[in-house]
């Protein structure tokens, strides 16, 4: 497979569109699983799509192409996984046990391998050396309430860069995840389970808080604010993270 061809994810993009619900401009989005349940036939062509790709032919994408399609592959199987169970369930968390994380059960066949949700995102994505983008966090969904947005369209190589800007704006201008309250910066929990990867030189930022500053208009912050956290005047708050389901009422 030569650079120029990419993966067909409009089985995907056509699943998201139906059946995902922005809410504030897509700062955040609502999930009909049950929608997705009548249309499950499709989600599984999908996902045999993704499967049947050769690890050569995987290898053969461009960066971008590579980076839709993980982010793709670990939204799709999350819904997937949810299906297992909804509506019986609340949280993604009920998908696991005492003693084992939802996150850690091996059930996707891809790339020559049966992977888990914690190996797509931390091995693939977080654990190469092909991407080293930060604002991935803002692509993978989850299936809560405090993950950032299931965005209601597939990812694409060719829109890739324009679509985790994004995805990163929408995330931080939500108030109830990301806010300046007194003299605190309120953030997601996303930023301190993951913040090594904000301070890694992605677009020049080697710190948490010059990553807020490279975002302070989403942030809506002022520039007296931005010198603030920069030399650390304003403190950095974590908030609790919802992990009820992200479904639609």
């Amino acid at each position: 497979m030569s650079q120029a061809q990419t993966v067909d994810h409009s089985i995907w993009d056509g699943l998201l569109k139906k059946y995902v619900h922005e809410i504030n401009g897509g700062q955040a989005t609502s999930v009909d699983y049950a929608g997705f349940r009548t249309a499950r036939d499709e989600l599984v062509a999908y996902l045999d799509k993704l499967s049947s790709l050769p690890v050569d032919e995987f290898d053969a994408l461009s960066n971008d192409a590579q980076l839709a399609f993980l982010i793709n592959a670990y939204n799709a199987w999350t819904v997937e996984f949810i299906l297992t169970k909804y509506p019986d369930l609340k949280s993604i968390k009920e998908l696991g046990s005492f003693f084992r994380s939802p996150w850690k059960k091996a059930f996707i066949p891809l790339l020559g391998k049966t992977r888990s949700l914690d190996d797509i995102e931390h091995n693939l994505i977080r654990g190469s050396d092909r991407y080293k983008d930060a604002r991935i966090h803002f692509a993978v969904n989850c299936a809560s309430i405090g993950c950032p947005a299931l965005r209601a369209e597939a990812f694409t190589g060719e829109r890739l860069e324009a679509q985790l800007e994004e995805q990163t704006g929408l995330f931080l201008m939500d108030e109830t995840r990301n806010r300046l309250s007194g003299d605190a910066l309120q953030v997601s929990s996303i930023f301190k389970w993951y913040r090594e990867d904000f301070e890694k030189g992605w677009s020049g930022v080697d710190s948490l808080e010059n990553f807020f500053a490279l975002y302070s208009d989403a942030l809506k912050l002022t520039d007296q604010q931005v010198m603030a956290i920069q030399k650390g005047k304003i403190e950095i708050e974590f908030l609790d993270y919802d992990w009820r389901l992200n479904v639609k009422k």
